[in-house]
């Protein structure tokens, strides 16, 4: 049967919805606020490590190899955090879990400037790991009902929330290279600045969370009320979103290959450190500004089409510095990444809104982070395995490859409901 709902319009908002509305501005100034969150979890707490990865390697004479498995450690604990998160819920809100997730974490990134042993770094990269997957997870739950909140804006919603990880990226480009130090373990300083910036942001998405959560989930139109009893009927049926799942695992591995590596590529070809820094601003300016960029397409397509389209976007942008070493180059594919991939990352949310009823949003969302995770823990020792024995140019070429094939299986994912009504 022809998919015919892949690209259905958007649900109709209320009077709530319309441009300039006291009530439209405060639901977008909440997911900004939000978005902090998303700012911790990932650019502060993981990406960061990028900028950190090359003075921590060369002062611990790191292989790649070992280099990579600081960041599996953390995806190691970002998947125990998945598995954990569905369970805990039983007994906590998300809200809670974020509020304690945020803490944990600014805790947690202030531990590695008193650090310097291999091993009890790994163990702080788990535990932060696990720390950042109770707020990622959660707030994704919470941008979610803050979505459908406000239908009009439900895909730029999702947008603003994981697109917060650009002010993450950006703070981190500024902090790190201000506090690195050349001397002795002169890179913990740059931990403890890290760790200043996640209590602040802290401090106002915990804030926006207690607000968020007074919100009430508005009702879904008549396509929606059939994609809930099409999903209460298959109570979560795994291989029903199996091609979802697989591609997005191997977004987790292509993408993370490119976000611990870039760096360490961009000096290796003899670029300076300012050159290096603008472009991880720049990074983070384009990873912000994607909320706008895909909302339209995480609000009409209910399929894999929305993940396919934007790993086929990240394996070309990959794909560029892998060949070309250039500034111009490198800058180009800066911009094409960052303005992509927080976005594939909300189209998994965006697809279980679409998908499944509220009720089942929290699981649905962990299912998509656990295999995220697996793949965040594979990329980084794969490529560095690959870049030690053949240069990073080739495990960039690598990460690109794994991401075209994720974009393929996300292509044959189907609408939830659509296969549904095949059976």
């Amino acid at each position: 049967m022809t998919d015919t709902r892949a690209f259905d319009e958007p649900e109709q908002g209320g009077p709530a919805d319309h441009a300039g509305s006291p009530a439209r501005l405060n639901t977008l100034l909440l997911a900004a606020a939000l978005s902090l969150g998303s700012a911790i979890a990932l650019g502060l707490a993981r990406f960061s490590y990028a900028l950190l990865l090359p003075s921590m390697k060369a002062d611990l004479a790191w292989s790649f190899a070992q280099a990579g498995a600081m960041n599996t450690a953390n995806a190691l604990g970002y998947l125990l955090g998945a598995l954990a998160f569905p369970r805990l819920t039983r007994r906590f809100t998300a809200g809670m879990l974020f509020n304690a997730g945020c803490v944990l974490t600014a805790l947690l990134m202030a531990t590695g400037g008193v650090l310097s042993e291999t091993n009890a770094l790994l163990a702080q990269r788990i535990a932060t790991g696990i720390a950042s997957a109770f707020i990622f997870i959660s707030g994704g739950v919470l941008a979610a009902r803050l979505a459908s909140a406000s239908p009009r804006d439900a895909g730029f919603v999702l947008g603003l929330y994981y697109g917060g990880t650009g002010w993450g990226i950006v703070a981190s480009a500024i902090l790190v290279p201000l506090t690195l130090v050349n001397t002795l373990h002169g890179w913990q300083f740059a931990w403890f600045a890290l760790a200043l910036a996640c209590a602040a942001s802290s401090t106002i998405a915990i804030v926006a969370v207690r607000r968020v959560e007074r919100v009430e989930v508005a009702p879904l139109g008549a396509g929606g009320a059939t994609q809930q009893a099409s999903a209460v009927a298959g109570e979560l049926r795994w291989p029903r979103f199996a091609l979802a799942l697989g591609g997005y695992g191997l977004f987790g591995v292509g993408y993370i290959g490119y976000m611990t590596f870039i760096i360490a590529l961009l000096r290796n070809s003899g670029m300076n450190a300012s050159v290096v820094t603008g472009f991880y601003v720049l990074l983070g300016v384009a990873t912000i500004a994607s909320a706008r960029i895909w909302s339209r397409l995480l609000d009409r397509v209910r399929g894999g089409w929305a993940l396919a389209v934007l790993n086929g976007l990240l394996a070309l942008a990959t794909l560029m510095p892998a060949l070309v070493t250039h500034p111009l180059v490198a800058f180009l594919s800066g911009v094409m990444f960052g303005a992509t991939f927080l976005s594939a990352v909300a189209s998994t949310t965006a697809f279980v809104r679409h998908n499944l009823p509220a009720s089942l949003w929290a699981r649905g969302i962990s299912a998509f982070t656990i295999v995220f995770a697996f793949g965040q823990i594979v990329g980084p020792m794969v490529i560095g395995w690959v870049s030690d024995g053949a240069g990073l140019a080739r495990g960039l070429l690598y990460s690109a490859i794994i991401l075209g094939a994720g974009a393929v299986l996300a292509a044959c994912q189907k609408p939830l409901d659509a296969q549904h009504v095949e059976r």
